[in-house]
């Protein structure tokens, strides 16, 4: 189900609205020449396809695992740099935040506040993005399951929006790996809201003893493909024209040349299915 409201963002594109969304892009803001290019490349094989496409990447990292981490080039600068990305391309674009008072400010440059998975409880995040008016995309916490998302969706709404994305992106399964249970795309839809799964962040492998999250990129296939299989809304990617230089989460994003082929067979499996 593509949602009213993120028909009207994607209003400019043409699209099949039998189709999934996409969101994707890379992890942080590197440079203004790295959005272009993802955005061009991911824009062009979308409308050939007919997805509607929402650009992400993150403004900030807030939470890394190293204090030597690269964290970003600047709120302001990168803020401004998405923004002027979605109105070459005619893009919504998407971010995170992580504190109750950068929802307002971020607001101003973004179309959907994204919620990371580790703050979905967060009383005052998740009525702070409400209150903007704009989309909030909670991711689910790997520590929660689908039916326990339903208090999210509750704050958000008794704040005053309706609009509303939830995101799985898999479940703490030991120390230092995640597993996709998928009963919680249908669990979470059940709240009444579209469901997005992450194939990327699905596969990190977290808290490594070198202080650099790990990933298994070679399943992002498998994890997109059952997804579309047990009906998710839409697909949330994190993709970069070369992962092993990227300046965050490089171990699990796709390599950018190998996404339009994987769309295409997402394509085909959608009309499978549906």
């Amino acid at each position: 189900m593509i949602p009213s409201y993120l028909q009207e963002l994607c209003k400019s594109q043409s699209y099949n609205p039998d189709n999934f969304f996409l969101i994707a892009g890379p992890c942080v803001v590197e440079s203004e020449s790295l959005l272009d290019e993802v955005a061009g490349t991911v824009s062009r094989i979308c409308a050939r396809l007919e997805i509607p496409y929402v650009f992400k990447a993150s403004y900030r990292k807030a939470n890394r695992t190293s204090a030597s981490s690269f964290t970003g080039i600047g709120d302001e600068t990168a803020l401004q740099l998405l923004q002027k990305t979605g109105q070459k391309y005619n893009l919504p674009v998407t971010s995170d935040i992580h504190a109750y008072d950068e929802a307002a400010p971020a607001a101003k440059y973004i179309d959907i506040l994204q919620i990371p998975a580790f703050l979905c409880r967060q009383t005052d995040l998740l009525v702070a993005a409400a209150e903007t008016g704009k989309i909030v995309n909670v991711k689910k916490g790997q520590f929660l399951s689908g039916p326990s998302m339903q208090f999210a969706v509750d704050k958000i709404k008794k704040a005053g929006n309706n609009n509303i994305l939830l995101t799985e992106r898999g479940t703490t399964f030991g120390y230092q790996d995640l597993v996709v249970d998928y009963r919680n795309i249908p669990w979470m839809q059940a709240h009444g809201v579209p469901v997005v799964m992450d194939c990327t962040h699905s596969l990190q492998q977290p808290n490594q003893t070198s202080g650099v999250t790990g990933g298994n990129p070679q399943l992002i296939e498998t994890i997109a493909k059952a997804a579309i299989a047990t009906g998710a809304d839409g697909l949330f990617i994190e993709t970069h024209p070369n992962p092993a230089v990227a300046k965050s989460d490089g171990a699990n994003m796709l390599r950018l040349e190998l996404l339009e082929p994987l769309l295409e067979k997402l394509v085909k499996l959608r009309k499978a299915v549906i």
